[in-house]
């Protein structure tokens, strides 16, 4: 259980169009990553997982590929991407690259010969299916970033499937040519000294052949969302098996597949130790519940509590967890999850507590370890997502005024995970000598690296503590999870267990006072305090107050 470094490991997810601009185009770029590399190394992070530089048009900003085997040239150049992983090698940083497999671009060449003709040979590469009888879609399928999941070809006259943009056709992973297609795509990266993969939306490879008509999902709406038939689909493990034996067996990588509508008990099954597929999943139930654009509404704490204790009660000693709260498809943690006024240095570290403390590899999205918070955009052309553009469409459809369109982005929509990081309190927030190519949280000038690298209470501080005490305690790593006080309104509250010794996490996730006393049947003699957000000294096992927002974690003796 303990021999694989990913398991001991903390990755800093970067988002290089928003990291750091080297040229003044106002795009974050690879030598802009690079020039950072020894603030990575000062965090004191093991593994970088960038976000995609590949060849593409940027409909979806990187995730629409239109060349596997080459980098975008607003990025740089394959030589850029070299000096980046040598430069994180000679610091002992691994890599990861994200890896989008479901489709690809409409300008890859592949799918360019796919749609030429119905005999192409490439044809069958991608999902064409002819209209109805009255030349509507094939099905009623939607996807997420348009209304229908059906586009139509005017040449061929057949429509392709797109679950999200019409730029993005999926790929047939019925076709094995296809498949053997990817996987060497995947050993390509390998080769040239990746050390592992994030794979986007990997549990939607394998779709319901036949293509029935789809469940209400939306009460009413002509489209509906298609989960039961292409996410966790009828063939999604063989291919996944597949993959690992053809592509990654056999080499000291890290793989991680995305999974949304996951469960613990699926989660055995993509990430478990004996199951030959991925080394964890990203799961989201703890951050989505019932869809994307629930994120703006508030979220149930003990919901919250019950998802996050399942997944590591179930998994445990059985597959791998992952632990974040925020990446680039999520609102920032410290305004979704915490306060990000009165109590936003408190919040923010009370949540990275909750985060490093539980059983699993932790993930720390950059410009978290600041306390960034959500962007307040005033009108809809500040925006830059697709997915942001097609929330304001189908809301304004379906009548919804615009001040409330503009309140559901401004906690939900994606760009909040993605404007610039705050570096200093010059111009840009130091990310660019350009013109950004979205705007800089105006908050930058107290939240930035420079202002908090010198103040030895800032979030930035705490998280280099919480990332140190990870490789001094081998408890945080492989310690059993044991929840208390599941149905407190207030607490979030577990013991770790390893090799005799009991670790006790306390938070407080409100903005009031809380009395804290040990549950009957738990017992310590007195506590040595590993970790404090407030300056607490000692907890009063037996009775005593937390604070607002107050994080406290001890070693029970």
């Amino acid at each position: 259980m303990e021999n694989q470094w990913w398991k001991r490991a903390v990755v800093y997810q970067l988002y290089p169009r928003s990291f750091s601009d080297s040229n003044g185009d106002g795009q974050g770029d690879l030598k802009g990553v690079t020039a950072k590399l020894d603030y990575i190394k000062w965090l004191g992070v093991d593994v970088v997982w960038l976000c995609p530089v590949y060849a593409s048009p940027n409909a979806d900003n990187g995730y629409d590929i239109s060349d596997y085997y080459s980098i975008m040239d607003e990025m740089g150049t394959i030589g850029d991407w070299e000096a980046l992983k040598n430069g994180l090698h000679s610091r002992g940083i691994k890599l990861i690259m994200d890896m989008v497999l479901n489709h690809t671009s409409d300008q890859h060449p592949w799918f360019i010969e796919s749609r030429s003709s119905r005999d192409n040979p490439k044809r069958d590469w991608y999902i064409w299916r002819k209209g109805k009888p009255d030349g509507s879609e094939p099905n009623n399928w939607g996807s997420f970033f348009s209304p229908s999941a059906w586009e139509y070809d005017e040449k061929t006259g057949e429509y392709y499937l797109h679950m999200f943009s019409p730029k993005q056709p999926d790929l047939n992973w019925e076709n094995p040519d296809v498949r053997q297609a990817l996987y060497n795509v995947i050993r390509f990266w390998l080769d040239k000294g990746v050390d592992g993969f994030r794979f986007d939306v990997a549990n939607m490879y394998s779709k319901v052949q036949g293509f029935p008509e789809a469940p209400e999902f939306v009460p009413g709406s002509k489209y509906q969302f298609p989960i039961v038939h292409v996410y966790n689909g009828p063939r999604i493990h063989e291919f996944i098996q597949e993959m690992n034996r053809e592509a990654f067996a056999g080499r000291d990588i890290m793989t991680v597949g995305e999974g949304p509508f996951v469960t613990p008990e699926l989660a055995l099954q993509y990430a478990g130790f004996d199951t030959h597929e991925f080394d964890m999943v990203f799961h989201f139930e703890h951050v989505i519940k019932g869809g994307l654009w629930t994120s703006f509404m508030p979220y149930d704490f003990i919901e919250f509590k019950q998802t996050l204790n399942r997944f590591q009660t179930t998994l445990y000693g059985k597959a791998w967890n992952s632990l974040y709260l925020s990446n680039h498809d999520q609102p920032r943690q410290v305004s979704r999850f915490g306060n990000d006024r009165k109590y936003l240095v408190r919040s923010a570290k009370l949540l990275g507590t909750m985060i490093h403390m539980q059983q699993g590899t932790p993930y720390v999205y950059q410009g978290e370890e600041l306390g960034m918070t959500n962007i307040p955009f005033t009108r809809f052309d500040q925006y830059r997502d697709l997915d942001s553009f097609n929330y304001i469409a189908q809301s304004r459809a379906m009548g919804m005024p615009d001040d409330l369109i503009l309140s559901a982005l401004n906690r939900s929509s994606r760009d909040n995970a993605r404007t610039p990081m705050q570096w200093s309190a010059e111009k840009n927030a130091g990310f660019t000598a350009g013109t950004p190519w979205i705007e800089v949280n105006p908050n930058y000038p107290e939240i930035n690296v420079e202002t908090e690298t010198g103040d030895p209470s800032s979030v930035l501080n705490y998280y280099r503590r919480l990332i140190r005490l990870r490789k001094e305690m081998p408890v945080i790593v492989y310690g059993s999870f044991i929840p208390l006080m599941e149905e407190h309104p207030q607490f979030y509250c577990w013991i770790r267990e390893y090799e005799g010794e009991r670790l006790l996490v306390v938070l407080n996730f409100s903005d009031t006072d809380a009395g804290f006393a040990l549950p009957e049947g738990i017992t310590a003699g007195s506590e040595k305090r590993v970790l404090s957000n407030a300056g607490r000294e000692k907890l009063n096992l037996g009775s005593d107050t937390i604070g607002p927002w107050e994080a406290y974690v001890c070693i029970l003796e």
